[in-house]
């Protein structure tokens, strides 16, 4: 069984950075897309960044370019989302997500992100 916990959310001050980690667990996750989302109050939840487990190729949303990186650590099973320059507006719950469709979709818990004006 899959799992994937996140961890390394916290309050940080605009400007400032964390880095989130996903570690998972339950298989091998060659020819998975590892994603993160992030759901703030009151709004649906939105892609943030992806990363194909097995080529390493990565992919942003437009309003976390230049600011945020995606990787992972295959020895560790573990994908990482370093946030930059971070904004009040990037406050919200941030999700790790294991895209195999159709032969599966997992969800971590979520980690709560608070940025601070």
């Amino acid at each position: 069984q899959v799992q994937l916990v996140e961890s390394g959310g916290g309050l940080v001050q605009a400007g400032g950075s964390l880095r989130l980690s996903c570690a998972a667990s339950g298989r091998t996750f060659s020819g998975y897309v590892m994603k993160w989302f992030r759901q703030a109050p009151g709004k649906e939840r939105e892609f943030v960044a992806g990363i194909s487990w097995s080529g390493g190729a990565t992919f942003y949303a437009d309003s976390v370019k230049g600011r945020f990186t995606i990787s992972r650590d295959s020895a560790k099973n573990t994908v990482y989302l370093q946030m930059n320059s971070l904004k009040p507006e990037d406050t919200a719950v941030y999700y790790c997500n294991a895209d195999y469709r159709p032969r599966g979709n997992y969800w971590g818990q979520g980690t709560q992100v608070t940025v601070s004006s």
